[in-house]
């Protein structure tokens, strides 16, 4: 018996409306984790390349458990694990952008220790001889351009959590994918409607993608 399906572009378009309200939450879970997670990433970054081994090795764990990891998993440890150990429940969207913070800012302190490092050591001691401290001489000389040189792995790392995003369904939070799947329950229109939310992740990781080939461009960003 031959089985033949016709992709109902209309369905699609009525499905958009539905799916709309959750790009905010979308936004509101990446960028917010992001956030949180670049000043982890420093944190642990800093910590990764300081000559002191006690400091050394809480970042490496910290670095090694979260990439190690799936976030999915980490979100529904956060979501439902946590709250048996602090006797209370969390909020799905808090656990979702918990979940975020703590696994992009594993990625971010590489990122953080990738760009301090790729700056030579000579213009560390070029500063000190000009009467710097090594604290003046890292934030004036070694930070920012070691912060330039961070642009483009950060931004990947925010196309990757927009997308991670995506498998907080699970726990609850309105997305896009959630807001999906509750169109889906009434209409019966799943191929049309992921379509649809394919197209959303699409065109806010390719804004996000065009918004830094603007900065290299202009030399914002990199050497």
């Amino acid at each position: 018996m031959e089985v033949t399906f016709q992709f109902d572009w209309a369905a699609a378009l009525r499905s958009i409306p539905h799916l709309l309200p959750g790009i905010p939450w979308t936004l509101l879970i990446s960028f917010g984790g992001l956030a949180i997670g670049f000043f982890i990433g420093i944190f642990f970054g800093l910590l990764r390349i300081s000559p002191l081994r006690w400091l050394r090795f809480p970042a490496i764990l910290y670095i090694e458990v979260f990439r190690g990891t799936p976030i999915l998993v980490q979100v529904l440890f956060i979501f439902y694990g946590l709250p048996q150990l602090l006797g209370g429940p969390i909020n799905a969207l808090t656990a979702g952008i918990a979940a975020i913070a703590v696994n992009s800012g594993a990625y971010i302190s590489e990122v953080v220790r990738g760009g301090v490092q790729s700056i030579e050591r000579g213009q560390r001691e070029a500063s000190l001889s000009l009467g710097l401290s090594r604290a003046q001489a890292f934030r004036y000389v070694i930070w920012p351009q070691a912060f330039r040189r961070m642009i483009p792995p950060l931004g990947n790392q925010g196309i990757i959590s927009i997308k991670d995003t995506s498998l907080f369904s699970v726990i609850g939070v309105g997305e896009l994918v959630r807001q999906g799947q509750i169109y889906i329950a009434t209409t019966f229109t799943a191929l049309e409607v992921y379509f649809m939310v394919a197209l959303m992740y699409l065109a806010i990781t390719w804004s996000l993608s065009i918004a830094l080939r603007l900065l290299e461009r202009r030399g914002l960003v990199g050497q």
